[in-house]
């Protein structure tokens, strides 16, 4: 009982043992020996909360907050014992700040349900009964037999039984786990290859034993058996398979990270100033009780004759009192720690993340997809971001390769609008010097192989030799292992050079994207691969069909880094076609422009361009003979089959006549190039993680700018151990210190990554500290995950954000402070699972830069703000103790007490933290070194809070005591000559406090609106007339009205008025001058930013002033008053908006700021 207790609360798994027996169809012996294993059910939970936990949970989390736990002993302490204070005015407002935290996290909790939801319910067939039954993702159980139809992804963990074709195969896109639309084959388990129909799977028993469920993608179940939950079929009409892992036990759900709360940097300063204040509060309470106890050590003060004590209370513990007494002033000073500061963060984040979803610059229109809050706690951490993880494929890149250029036998040459251009002087021919689209006129009439050394033409032209290029796209259509749909091929190619038609009629799937770039240029070219039946490739030649018949394919290996495939022509001749990178091609080549083409990858290369290599080699029939006998041998090995294999391939692969080299490039997203720049000029450090292989990421970061041509790659890639590893990290070490170049770029595999972490940590780091750029390649998910959290860990703790688009991303976006998730074309794990969802990657400069600026800037200022006003608040309730004896007696009335935090001051600084703009945001985004002024919490920081702090006990000293002496020494303000009592000095007191706090977030304010106007003066207004209507008024339901006439007859005195005016005027004044020798002796970068603004929206230059044509430069001091007061000439100034701006040239925001033409200044 008690183990399955621990297993329903997740302590303990339901299964402990290695493997798992698995009875297909769920057909279990019945000897009754067998007592099966339980599974969890398929249900996916990306949610926190459910109906029964919600409400326990959410308040434990709550109440960790340093404020609301203090609060709520508050509260117990005003039940318990008689205090100054009513209760309610420390359970009311906790009960606020409760509730609409709570309804905010549950409310995002509930979309999180909805979208689990939509997956759980996700309609399913499974086999059943001796047939098919429709039913929901979540009720699939291990063991069940499901069906799935083309374009349908796969609802969990399976072993493929079957398919619709005979061999078993079939073929899958991984674009949601990992971002790559590239097809993949997978082949069923042959025993049950057969079983193509549900009654023949009905009648299966079968047993299936395999290991527990464990993370890493790249180690599957067998071999090319396991389909794994989130992959989609493609270009297969259905196929039959039996769930292994379910729900959470999923390969995808198992790098999932666990989902923990995440705490902005803000939020742990906040709590940070909260324990400060604390130790103030407590010092005031425990300074406030010693000095009671010391007055009362005179008699007179003990008991005076009008407040006799009672006999209960002359014997009474003096310890007991003591206690009370220090729990009384605690409770009369509470309102230091601001408890409507958490609710007006949380009302700000939940409140200000709708303007991300509502920017227009962040909505993809060809997608029709906006920008996404999933977690609005983490709004203001957009602009703390010193590290950004970012995966590359589907990220960076659209994951679309698109064919650029070529060289053949020595020539290059660009494909534009479907066809060849040559760079340079084509080589002779016979019929001049022509472009090689010209020469390539006579493929009309190719039909056939003869058994010369090359292609010939037709029977009757079979004297002219078709020539190396001719030989080139041959061999780029018939090697790869492209597969194609079932659609109609009519048409295709039936004319010369008809560029638009393949693409539009054929539809390809391809396991490398590469290999579908160049069969789909060759088919612009005219030479159209048309599909494979059986053993047979059928190429169409500008509208001829040839046969040719597949006699072997040497697949692609990381170690050979190349594929080739052996056919027959149909004139019987035995030919292998080669492709593969330069370096695994070109050293077993032994004819053909070698020099030349090396010269030209070498080019392509430098373009950023993936760049392949074509050859060619004839057999004889005794060779192939010979050949045929090896690969038979080494494919039936029982032993050591793949060194077998790679020593047949070797001898096969040699001796080739070099055809060309292809450059495709990998088409990046929009503006991604500019975006990454943006950053490193924003001082944050880009880290690209990807699973691809070592060359394609090493070319994407050249051609989208991560790595620049003059930054020096150190590589520390194919570490066998932890010496080597250890020794190759210090090499770098070395070299970094010894290189005079400005910037290092790093390159790590996952395998070196491995041993890097596993001892040498803080070598690496040191290393990686000292890069501007890491590329990190071959990454297992979570290995992704562990990198961000060596960095977060690291003794500068910075702030890290993880940018990814599929499923095998989850775990580094849930891992980083702030997670992306970049809604891809296919799935939508990460989106699902980041904090904030975005449609391409060139959004996060606007979102880090303008969004998280403002986000950061506001909040920075919210919670400055509000431990100012609760300073300026309590410290006069201190300093009233002091002519009180101590007595406990409140300054102001409980009714004020309660509202100034909930009503009189609460909406200016709400309004202001949704609102405020104090730079233009096209001034942000278009300069990013800004962001550098906002790094690492600077506004949050000792010395800003000590301003903040300090200001605030000046401004209570200035209301106490300005008031002190105005009404001390008995004067009388009233024109009957009646004295002001205690409440109107406290009233007096308040009256100034509300104004200043007011108007001191008025000069805060550099973006005004009419809400603003309305909100500031419209809070003044408003504590006037709550006043004059709170103390006109006998209220019947109050057991005391202290209040009754006090606001009226204060403002009945123009002193007080004159008094009021005064001491605003005298707070505010030398704040002001503060500001103003701040900002001109000492600006930031983004004080500069703002001076260059004037009236009129014209905004001068840096640190310059503009002055009419010919007018000689301001002396030094003419300067400075110039950029004090802000003038400028605005009828010198032109102004446009260009396309060549940076990043978002269509701006749609309410504000807008054209570039300016600097050569009037």
């Amino acid at each position: 009982m008690w183990r399955w207790i621990r297993q329903q609360l997740g302590f303990d798994p339901p299964h402990q043992s290695d493997t798992r027996t698995i009875y297909v169809a769920n057909r279990f012996p019945q000897n009754g020996l067998y007592t099966p294993q339980k599974f969890i059910d398929n249900r996916i939970i990306s949610s926190k909360y459910t109906v029964w936990n919600f409400v326990p949970k959410n308040l434990f989390e709550q109440f960790r907050r340093v404020a609301n736990f203090y609060f709520l002993i508050i509260f117990l302490v005003q039940l318990m014992i008689d205090t100054p204070t009513s209760p309610i005015t420390s359970g009311l407002p906790l009960f606020f700040v409760i509730t609409v935290t709570a309804i905010k996290q549950g409310y995002e909790d509930w979309l999180r349900h909805n979208s689990d939801n939509e997956v759980n319910g996700a309609p399913v067939y499974v086999v059943r009964s001796g047939g098919l039954v429709k039913t929901r993702s979540k009720n699939i159980r291990v063991g069940d037999i499901v069906r799935i139809a083309k374009d349908e992804i796969f609802p969990a963990d399976l072993v493929l039984l079957s398919s619709d074709r005979l061999d078993g195969s079939c073929h899958v896109t991984t674009a949601s786990l990992d971002g790559e639309t590239n097809l993949k084959t997978h082949l069923a388990v042959p025993e049950t290859a057969l079983l193509q129909t549900v009654a023949n799977l009905d009648t299966l028993v079968a047993v299936i034993e395999c290991q527990q469920p464990e993370a890493d993608l790249y180690r599957p179940l067998g071999p090319e058996s396991l389909l794994l939950r989130g992959a989609r079929l493609k270009n297969t009409k259905e196929i039959f398979g039996v769930a292994i892992y379910t729900g959470m036990e999923t390969k995808m759900a198992l790098n999932y990270k666990s989902k923990s709360q995440k705490r902005s940097a803000v939020e742990k300063s906040m709590n940070t100033f909260l324990i400060i204040y604390l130790v103030i509060l407590i010092s005031e309470a425990v300074i406030s009780t010693i000095l009671k106890y010391t007055w009362q050590t005179e008699e007179k003060w003990d008991e005076p004759w009008y407040n006799q004590k009672t006999e209960h209370q002359r014997n009474s513990s003096k310890i007991l009192r003591f206690i009370s007494d220090f729990l009384a002033f605690l409770v009369l000073y509470n309102f230091i720690i601001p408890i409507s500061l958490y609710v007006t963060v949380e009302m700000q984040k939940f409140l200000g993340s709708f303007f991300i979803g509502w920017d227009l610059d962040l909505y993809h229109e060809e997608s029709d997809q906006k920008a996404q809050v999933n977690t609005s706690d983490l709004n203001e951490e957009l602009g703390q971001v010193e590290y950004v993880f970012t995966d590359k494929t589907g990220t960076l890149t659209e994951n679309e390769m698109q064919f650029r250029e070529c060289s053949i036998n020595g020539m290059k040459y660009q494909e534009i609008n479907g066809r060849l251009v040559p760079e340079g002087p084509t080589p002779d021919s016979s019929e001049g010097n022509l472009s090689y689209l010209s020469s390539l006129s006579h493929l009309n009439n190719l039909s056939h192989l003869t058994t010369s050394s090359s292609f010939r033409t037709s029977p009757e032209n079979e004297t002219e030799l078709i020539k190396e290029h001719d030989l080139f796209f041959k061999a780029v259509s018939l090697c790869h292992t492209v597969q194609i749909s079932n659609v109609q091929t009519d048409c295709i190619g039936d004319g010369p050079w008809q560029s638009n038609l393949a693409p539009s009629q054929l539809e390809y799937y391809a396991s490398s994207p590469d290999e579908k770039a160049l069969v789909e240029a060759a088919a612009r070219i005219g030479i159209v691969f048309i599909g494979n039946s059986e053993e047979t490739m059928e190429v169409k030649t500008l509208g001829k069909l040839e046969r040719y018949k597949l006699l072997h394919i040497l697949e692609f290996d990381s170690d050979r880094r190349r594929m080739s495939v052996i056919v027959q022509a149909p004139s019987g001749e035995k030919l292998l076609f080669a492709k593969g990178a330069e370096s695994s091609i070109l050293p077993k080549c032994v004819g053909g422009e070698i020099e030349k083409t090396r010269i030209h990858v070498d080019e392509f290369a430098l373009k950023g361009l993936r760049t392949l290599c074509i050859a060619y080699r004839k057999f004889t029939s005794k060779e192939y003979e010979e050949i045929d006998k090896r690969i038979f041998e080494a494919r039936t090995a029982l032993q050591q089959r793949e060194e077998k294999l790679a020593d047949v391939f070797q001898f096969i692969e040699k001796d080739l006549i070099l055809l060309g080299a292809t450059a495709v490039e990998d088409r990046l997203q929009d503006k991604v190039r500019e975006t990454i720049e943006a950053l490193r000029m924003a001082g944050i450090k880009v880290w690209v993680l990807t699973g691809d292989k070592h060359e394609t990421a090493v070319s994407v970061s050249l051609s989208c700018g991560h790595f620049h041509r003059t930054m020096n790659i150190l590589e520390l890639i194919n570490q066998k151990s932890d010496s080597e590893c250890a020794e190759q990290l210090r090499q770098l070490a070395r070299r970094i210190t010894e290189d005079h170049v400005i910037q290092h770029g790093l390159v790590v595999d996952g395998t070196s990554l491995s041993l890097a972490l596993r001892e040498h940590e803080k070598l690496f780091m040191e290393v990686c500290r000292n890069c501007s750029a890491v590329l990190c390649c071959r990454m297992a998910p979570l290995q992704k995950a562990k990198v961000i959290r060596l960095i977060k860990i690291s003794p500068e703790k910075p702030i890290t954000l993880a940018v990814g688009d599929g499923a095998n991303d989850v775990s580094m976006i849930q891992e980083a402070h702030v997670g992306i998730g970049i809604m891809g074309k296919e799935g939508r794990q990460a989106a699902r699972n980041s904090d904030y969802a975005i449609a391409r990657f060139k959004f996060l400069s606007k979102l880090l830069f303008v969004h998280g600026h403002f986000y950061y800037i506001r909040i920075a200022t919210l919670v400055q703000y509000f431990f100012y006003k609760n300073v300026c608040f309590i410290t006069p309730q201190f300093l009233y103790q002091f002519y009180c004896l101590f007595s406990q007696q409140t300054l102001y009335d409980s009714v004020y007490l309660t509202l100034y935090n909930i009503c009189f001051t609460s909406l200016p600084i709400l309004i202001y933290s949704l609102l405020e703009q104090h730079v233009d945001p096209h001034v942000l985004q278009n300069k990013p070194t800004l962001y550098r002024d906002i790094s690492k919490n600077r506004l949050l920081s000792i010395k800003t809070f000590l301003y903040w702090t300090i200001l605030g006990f000046s401004h209570a000293f200035i209301f106490f005591f300005g008031s002190y002496l105005l009404i001390g020494k008995d004067t009388s303000l009233l024109g009957n000559g009646q004295m002001f009592g205690n409440w109107t000095f406290g009233t007096l007191v308040f009256t100034v406090m509300v104004i200043t706090v007011t108007v001191k977030m008025a000069l805060e304010t550099h973006f005004w609106t009419w809400i603003n106007h309305l909100v500031t003066w419209g809070s003044i207004i408003f504590y006037f007339v709550f006043s004059l209507f709170y103390g006109g008024i006998l209220w019947p339901f109050l057991g005391s009205q202290n209040m009754y006439f006090v606001f009226i007859q204060l403002l009945s005195s123009g002193s007080a008025w004159f008094a009021i005016i005064l001491m605003v005027v005298t707070c505010l004044f030398l704040d002001i001058i503060k500001k103003v020798f701040d900002r001109h002796l000492y600006p930031t970068s983004t004080e500069k930013a703002q001076l260059t603004e004037t009236n009129a929206g014209i905004k001068c230059l840096d640190s310059m002033c503009c002055f009419p044509e010919g007018e000689a430069a301001c002396t030094s001091v003419g300067r400075m008053l110039e950029r004090v007061i802000g003038r400028c000439s605005p009828t010198h100034i032109s102004r446009s908006w260009s396309a060549s701006d940076p990043f978002y040239t269509n701006d749609r925001s309410i504000l807008t700021l054209s570039t300016m033409d600097s050569s009037t200044c």
